[in-house]
């Protein structure tokens, strides 16, 4: 696997950066990925969300977004384990400080 970011992640990330609104980065998305991948997205969000901000058991989080325990526990350890912290700077920034 190569490197993150590569130069293509970074003109990537580059053009997230140049939007200025919500219509523009809504735009963007919806004409980069498809709707399924929309989806997913939304849903690991979701998840992401529900785990920063409630005490919910997995299960419970699982039946609310209508996914797998599996999913659940693969977005927990991106959100509290891994060093990027990409998804916890977006959930303070519209949450606050984590409730687990």
């Amino acid at each position: 696997m190569q490197k993150y970011p590569t130069k293509q992640d970074k003109e990537l990330i580059e053009g997230f950066s140049k939007l200025k609104s919500e219509k523009e980065i809504s735009n963007f998305l919806r004409d980069l990925f498809t709707p399924a991948e929309i989806e997913e997205f939304s849903s690991r969000f979701q998840i992401a969300k529900l785990l920063w901000t409630t005490n919910d058991s997995y299960l419970d989080i699982a039946k609310k977004v209508n996914t797998s325990t599996t999913t659940i526990t693969r977005v927990s350890h991106w959100l509290y384990k891994e060093p990027y912290q990409g998804y916890a700077v977006v959930l303070v920034k519209m949450f606050g400080e984590s409730k687990r």
